[in-house]
């Protein structure tokens, strides 16, 4: 594990740092050896019966919104073969056949209803996942035991239990996983995690991360239902109870599907969904992606009947005294999904605007590139496909995702509470704090019952 994390590190670097000027030529070897993902093995090279893949046969499950643009971006990748989609909407299917036909003028990509059936077929090595959030761990844990890899939207899971879950499930498969936690291809923040292991902040002490609208406003307990129902629609059109999956029962409303997520806590995965980019840098720069904060400590918050609301920080510390902390508050303006870092020689800051600031003292590294906005989706698909061929884990792989998960998780917790929580990442599990040990885990519907997802489908 130690060495794995080496060429993490490295390989942070190569990326980022290799155009910065010479004050940073004492990184730049460690960098220039592993320009590419580490090659430690996952799995199997080669399919049963088949011979090494030339070309990756894609499949894809609840692809709308976000995952047509993903899709979009994948079928530019010539290794790349799309041939299926499954989905509990019709008109989802049909959209999606409709652009992967055109790109490729042909009617070959099947649909399918139950995504089952799309699991079950041998010739599928890899899947494009974006579901509804509380559908991403089951979904996951799903593809790893029918042996495919998977690029998966965020956030991976909606607990701490799932998230461990997850992990455990892929490790376990030795399946590819890569979250879309995209900006771990952005340049501006591989700069910016680039100074903060090269030691040029100094002695690292705090990492931040932006969660301004990670909270969300939820109804008291999220349980509660829109009063407006009607006949659910024919499940040929729409599988309502497939896409409730795992939740609780609710009756059928045509809102729930678009507007469901931000306004009801079953559908909402809380602080995590900002905080599934955000910490995951703020881990990635703390060389703290293999764990979690032990201690968590909220500041600032306001709770009413709809959620937390207004300013709030909270305080997380690692074991080794680098502090994680998360707010809502006192940015610099450089975009959404910013980050800070901090050490004892200088700061940096960067968000979505692809603008970089830094310390006096750190100026004469910024690059020339920095203030270049992109989305780095397309690259970020890329290093999934390559890892896929060559069996090394991505950045933004299921332990990482893990980690990330349980640390956003748990710091939600701290802040529902409104205290302090302590949290051990050996035994995962909170200490002396039986109420917030119940929290690491959410009900699910019956069949999808926690334990039977983590066996089989």
């Amino acid at each position: 594990m130690p060495e794995k994390r080496k060429n993490v590190t490295r390989r942070g670097f190569g990326k980022a740092l290799a155009q910065v000027a010479a004050a940073t030529a004492a990184v730049a070897p460690a960098a220039a050896q592993v320009a590419t993902p580490p090659p430690g093995q996952i799995g199997p090279v080669v399919r049963a019966g088949q011979a090494p893949l030339d070309q990756i046969t894609f499949g894809g499950i609840g692809l709308r919104n976000r995952g047509m643009y993903d899709l979009r971006q994948l079928l530019g990748d010539q290794r790349v073969k799309f041939v299926a989609i499954a989905d509990v909407r019709e008109s989802a299917r049909e959209m999606v056949k409709s652009t992967v036909d055109g790109y490729y003028k042909n009617n070959d990509c099947k649909m399918y209803r139950d995504p089952a059936e799309i699991l079950a077929r041998p010739d599928i090595d890899a899947l494009l996942i974006a579901t509804s959030d509380r559908w991403h761990g089951p979904m996951a844990m799903w593809a790893a035991q029918s042996g495919k890899d998977m690029y998966i939207e965020k956030p991976g899971a909606m607990s701490i239990n799932e998230s461990y879950a997850m992990a455990d499930n892929v490790r376990r498969y030795g399946v590819v996983y890569q979250s879309g936690a995209q900006r771990k291809n952005q340049f501006a923040f591989e700069f910016a995690v680039g100074l903060a292991r090269s030691g040029r902040l100094g002695r690292l002490t705090a990492v931040h991360a932006d969660t301004a609208i990670g909270l969300g406003a939820v109804d008291a307990g999220g349980h509660s239902w829109w009063p407006a129902e009607s006949p659910e629609p024919e499940p040929l059109v729409f599988d309502w109870d497939k896409w409730l999956g795992p939740c609780l029962w609710r009756p059928w409303n045509s809102a729930y599907p678009d507007r469901g997520r931000g306004e009801f806590w079953d559908f909402h995965a809380g602080l995590l969904e900002w905080a599934s980019h955000t910490v995951a840098m703020a881990q990635w720069a703390a060389d703290m992606e293999h764990t979690e904060p032990i201690e968590y400590v909220p500041e600032g918050p306001n709770f009413r009947g709809d959620g937390l609301i207004e300013r709030y920080t909270i305080y997380c510390r690692y074991a080794n005294g680098v502090q994680l902390i998360l707010r809502n508050h006192s940015w610099d303006g450089l975009g959404s999904c910013s980050n800070r870092f901090e050490g004892t020689e200088g700061w940096v800051e960067v968000g979505d605007s692809g603008r970089i600031e830094v310390s006096d003292n750190l100026k004469h590294l910024v690059p020339t590139r920095e203030g270049i906005r992109y989305d780095p989706t397309a690259e970020h698909l890329r290093e999934f496909v390559h890892c896929i061929r060559s069996r090394s884990a991505p950045r933004a792989n299921a332990e990482v995702t893990c980690h990330t998960h349980v640390a956003a998780h748990a710091a939600w917790i701290s802040a529902q509470l409104n205290r302090k929580v302590t949290w051990d990442p050996a035994k995962r599990m909170f200490l002396n704090d039986e109420e917030a040990n119940r929290m690491r885990g959410r009900a699910y519907r019956e069949p999808w019952r926690a334990e039977a997802l983590a066996t089989s489908m």
